[in-house]
């Protein structure tokens, strides 16, 4: 692994944690579902208007149509949908912590479903994940963590998983950016149609809600997924899922800086198994697809 590529996977890092605070901000002040589908109307459009200028087409493979469909409803409306709505009542850590076990997710499931070997060091992360996790709730529950709000972020971390492991290789055959715009167009969809049926819209302007907006939606929603991509295409997907490792550590940290959220030592003792469990899986794979 070079340099840049070690540079864009620190930047994905960063870029994909620090989400949940900048969220956790614009929940605060606006309807949630409302707000991440104007979000993704205009990161999907901006995605689609840069990948026609780069000369791509949306005349996608029907694999292509598929991971943009179940990627844009799993991840986009379920996942991030579910998300935005648990964190009114959740942390922006916490929910940071719950989304990071997703890797986690994906190599139990892809053991116990489709029989994969994982070999010791994957199944000690795995391990170590279910433990580090367990502290985590453990204490945010004892210090009065909202239930239900963990339960919409456990729920959507389970539909990213899925869409992760339905859509394995269906993005390979370029167009990828005018796949990620597409995806978020139809995630807008879905969250368009639900938010006006359930919410509405009530706004507490202030600086700190356009700031957020503008920045979820330019660098977690359209630039860390650009650079999620080049990363894949540098690397290979297995070397560059290592730095969602990082993930739990940086997403704790950012909300702890920005906004003030405590930092328990029950938090950070599971946190550093987390970390280290993922790590562990994600070694695992990378040296059986080596």
């Amino acid at each position: 692994m070079d340099v840049r590529a070690i540079l864009m996977g620190l930047a994905f890092a960063v870029m994909w944690s620090s989400a949940f605070t900048s969220a956790r901000i614009i929940v605060a002040a606006a309807p949630p579902v409302s707000a991440l589908a104007l979000r993704f109307l205009i990161s999907g459009l901006l995605g689609v208007l840069i990948a026609r200028a780069l000369g791509q087409t949306w005349q996608l493979t029907p694999a292509q149509w598929r991971a943009t469909i179940v990627f844009g409803i799993c991840q986009n409306a379920l996942y991030l949908g579910l998300n935005f709505v648990a964190m009114q009542t959740v942390e922006a850590s916490l929910a940071a912590i719950i989304a990071s076990t997703m890797p986690l997710l994906v190599g139990l499931a892809s053991w116990a479903v489709f029989k994969e070997r994982i070999g010791a060091l994957g199944f000690v992360g795995l391990v170590a994940g279910v433990i580090g996790v367990g502290l985590i709730m453990g204490s945010r529950l004892q210090g009065g963590a909202d239930l239900y709000g963990i339960g919409l972020c456990v729920a959507g971390v389970i539909a990213l998983t899925f869409a992760t492991l339905s859509v394995r290789g269906a993005t390979s055959g370029g167009n990828f950016l005018m796949i990620v715009g597409l995806q978020m167009l139809v995630g807008s969809a879905v969250l368009g149609a639900v938010g006006v049926a359930t919410e509405t819209i009530e706004v507490a302007w202030s600086w700190q809600l356009i700031a957020a907006f503008a920045y979820t939606t330019l660098v977690p929603g359209l630039a860390a997924t650009l650079v999620w991509f080049w990363l894949v295409n540098r690397i290979g997907a297995i070397k560059a899922a290592t730095f969602h490792f990082l993930n739990p550590f940086l997403g704790v940290v950012i909300a702890a800086l920005i906004l003030g959220e405590t930092l328990r030592l029950w938090d950070i003792i599971g946190v550093t198994i987390v970390t280290l469990g993922i790590l562990a899986v994600q070694l695992s794979r990378q040296a059986k697809s080596t």
